[in-house]
């Protein structure tokens, strides 16, 4: 059995503002119509032959659930604290062990960017037939520029169909060494993603860092299921050394393999990238959304929700999205991350959310924030419905504008239309539902002396949530 699994726990925080740390860059379409994480298991889902299982934190259980549920779902193992890539391995590798005792991995991070999948797939054959032989293989990308920003791998001995032994793993090198490496050829990107026999791993994992193992085995031995999900023991997961399968496995094993990796790979690290990646014009530029740009050369220009106009620039980023814009040069854009941090800082909500706030029903986004009062949209998908709840300190005013709600406060329910409201007035249970096949969308103007998202006080909910 070869099992993909995907490892779906980062916040891209230097693609900020278009990724945050609520919604994330692998569930974002940022090279093409589908999210990062639905190109990734869409890449493999024709040469795998058992389920996904995916790995993520709490927060984004019911993203992955929807973006996944169509047609690659899968067991989605939800992880109370992050423990870095080591032990999310060991507990897919545990996973899987109990459906296949000769389960193959294939370890993949939700959020790279690969524009050749037959080279891709080609080399997961070369890197299956070395795993099955007992080698625990690592994706080497073939560098084609003098690369600061990534570790790299030196290959060994030559292996079995163009795939080497490991030399050693190298850290971020300055800019000379880069260029040795890659005039040398001998040496690869690290790519992050694997190839591994579960019990080969487990076995090595178990010799190395033994107390990791056992946190694993505890973890999933008190998990518990929720819905789509798996919830592993808290306890047991905290306890958890944190550690990456790099430092863990791969640089003490001598089982360790490379498998030379040509396919447009990506790990889409910064905003750079994406303009690598990018369709550029006759001068470099490239856009995205309403732009208008005269007379300037290499930029990366991406608008979401308005025009942006610019002229005589050079070299630079603009990103623009509802609530913020970022302007950076395009050789800094590693430093946007500092940025996040000073935003989380200042305890800003830009660092976290986007003003279109995902929930598992739906979304609503923030129109107008005045004193005491506040305006929002909210769409509820077909077939949801929110909490039955209530406030202690706002009242709320709901305006259908398309689709039809049904409506709970305190013991009435009745159904409201395109153009009726009603009022919810503050102190009264009420939930709202989507009974019909298309989305509803209304406006809600909320008034109080409070109008934070945590007066919010739960008596039922299909999604197990208690404050979110």
């Amino acid at each position: 059995m070869l099992k993909a699994v995907l490892l779906s726990g980062g916040v891209g925080s230097r693609l900020w503002p278009v990724s945050r740390e609520a919604y994330p860059k692998q569930f974002l379409p940022l090279a093409s119509d589908n999210s990062m994480l639905v190109d990734t298991v869409s890449r493999v889902a024709g040469i795998v032959d058992s389920s996904p299982l995916y790995i993520c934190n709490e927060e984004h259980r019911f993203i992955v659930a929807e973006q996944v549920h169509e047609h690659y779902a899968g067991e989605i193992v939800l992880e109370p604290v992050g423990r870095n890539t080591a032990p999310a391995v060991a507990i897919a590798a545990l996973r899987a062990l109990a459906e296949d005792e000769s389960a193959m991995l294939l370890v993949l991070p939700a959020d790279h960017l690969i524009s050749d999948t037959p080279a891709f797939l080609d080399a997961v054959s070369a890197a299956l037939a070395q795993a099955r032989s007992g080698r625990l293989v690592t994706f080497g990308v073939v560098p084609d520029r003098p690369e600061t920003g990534y570790g790299y791998i030196r290959r060994g001995d030559a292996l079995d169909a163009g795939s080497f032994a490991i030399g050693e793993f190298v850290e971020k090198p300055d800019i000379d060494t880069a260029r040795g490496y890659l005039e040398s050829g001998e040496y690869y990107w690290n790519s992050g993603m694997f190839l591994l026999g579960a019990r080969v791993y487990l076995d090595e994992l178990k010799r190395l860092a033994p107390d990791m193992v056992g946190a694993c085995e505890a973890a999933l031995a008190g998990a518990s299921s929720d819905l789509d999900f798996v919830r592993l023991e808290r306890t047991a997961f905290e306890a958890c050394p944190a550690d990456s399968i790099d430092y863990a496995v791969m640089e003490k094993t001598q089982l360790g393999a490379v498998v030379p990796l040509d396919c447009g790979w990506s790990d889409v690290g910064a905003w750079s990238a994406l303009w690598e990646a990018g369709h550029a014009d006759e001068r470099g530029n490239v856009v995205q959304g309403d732009v208008l740009l005269e007379d300037g050369r290499d930029n990366y220009i991406r608008s979401e929700s308005r025009l942006v106009a610019a002229t005589g620039i050079d070299n630079l980023v603009v990103v623009e999205t509802p609530d913020a814009v970022l302007v950076a040069d395009r050789e800094r854009v590693q430093n946007v991350k500092a940025l996040v941090s000073a935003l989380k800082s200042g305890e800003r909500d830009e660092a976290r959310l986007h003003a279109r706030v995902y929930r598992p029903w739906g979304s609503y986004e923030s129109l107008i924030n005045g004193d005491r009062f506040q305006v929002k949209r909210i769409v509820v998908n077909p077939g949801q419905k929110l909490s039955l709840q209530k406030h202690h300190h706002r009242a709320e005013h709901w305006i259908v504008v398309s689709g039809t709600a049904e409506v709970t406060c305190e013991d009435k329910v009745f159904m409201l239309g395109e153009d009726e409201s009603t009022y919810i007035p503050l102190g009264h249970k009420h939930r709202l539902v989507n009974p019909g096949r298309i989305p509803l969308e209304l406006i809600e103007v909320q008034s109080g002396s409070y109008l934070g998202e945590d007066d919010i006080v739960r008596f039922d909910d299909i999604y197990g949530r208690s404050g979110d």
